[in-house]
């Protein structure tokens, strides 16, 4: 088994922007040239998460508000509190969502359903650089 990686850099605008990243672990696997194995999609960020959904705007907006109501932006956030800071939710959110997923992949192909895409989520207060590593086993 061999490891390969890549890494992209996506600029978002926060406030639960959701970016596929889908076509982005397609050319890295496709870059890798590897037949069968494991796909991993991962944002270095702590306010900044990764998950599958159908990647359209009903589903975008009704992640977007089960996270409002699960982690209120204008609730009393400790994190704020005690750093001076405005983001206490996204960190909330992130951690719920977490930051990576992993695809297996067979025949040079992820193993997606037909509306499955990788989307990045920022839940950040502020636009954002974010940094995403692809990693590929195979």
């Amino acid at each position: 088994m061999e490891a390969r990686y890549e890494e992209l850099s996506l600029d978002t605008q926060g406030d639960g922007e959701i970016l596929d990243v889908t076509a982005h672990a397609h050319k890295a696997l496709a870059n890798a040239g590897f037949s069968d194995g494991l796909c991993t999609v991962f944002v270095a960020h702590s306010t900044c998460g990764m998950t599958m959904i159908e990647c359209e705007p009903g589903c975008n907006a009704d992640l977007n508000r089960i996270l409002e109501e699960i982690a209120p932006q204008d609730a009393a956030w400790k994190h704020n509190e005690l750093n001076a800071d405005s983001n206490g939710h996204s960190h909330a959110r992130a951690a719920l969502i977490g930051p990576s997923v992993t695809i297996p992949f067979a025949n040079g192909e992820l193993m997606l359903g037909t509306w499955q895409k990788i989307v990045c989520v920022d839940f950040d207060d502020r636009p954002r650089s974010r940094r995403v590593v692809i990693q590929l086993l195979g």
